[in-house]
């Protein structure tokens, strides 16, 4: 489990424990509201204040979990969208990686470290390296372009 998904686990249990909180204020203010009136039935004014006093207090304490469990509501909603984004963040990356490291590893530079680690051992790994091919075909093709031209440019002098 990852710290962000421990994170979340204790938002999404601290919020259940202040829904249950206000659930049992919620109660406790019903069960003073009847002590009130008990109180007042019987004329003893004191006794009801108190009473009164308590079911107020258990009515904003109530009020105050729930604020505070919506509040939490909405961070795991930010923290959740946060997650979404990271995995997608994450599999992009993943992507992005995996093809520059296809990118940056021409073959033949791979033959030639393995040559040349080969050498280093000792050992004759008769490869033939792909760049040193394209390269000499590369310039004989080249080679054979300039030796035409040249040729044609002695011809053209010759008729001037």
């Amino acid at each position: 489990m990852s710290n962000m998904e421990k994170n979340l686990f204790n938002l999404k249990f601290a919020a259940k424990e202040l829904q249950r909180s206000s659930k049992k204020c919620d109660k406790e203010e019903k069960a003073e509201k009847a002590k009130v009136k008990k109180a007042v039935q019987k004329g003893n004014m004191e006794v009801a204040r108190i009473h009164a006093e308590n079911a107020i207090r258990q009515k904003n304490q109530s009020v105050n979990f729930l604020r505070m469990s919506a509040r939490i509501s909405a961070l795991m909603e930010k923290f959740e969208r946060q997650f979404e984004t990271l995995d997608v963040q994450t599999a992009q990356m993943e992507d992005t990686m995996s093809s520059t490291t296809t990118l940056t590893t021409p073959q033949g530079q791979v033959d030639a470290l393995m040559m040349e680690m080969a050498d280093e051992a000792g050992l004759d790994l008769n490869m033939e390296l792909p760049q040193g091919q394209t390269g000499s075909v590369g310039t004989s093709v080249a080679s054979a372009e300039q030796d035409e031209l040249s040729q044609r440019l002695a011809k053209l002098r010759d008729q001037v």
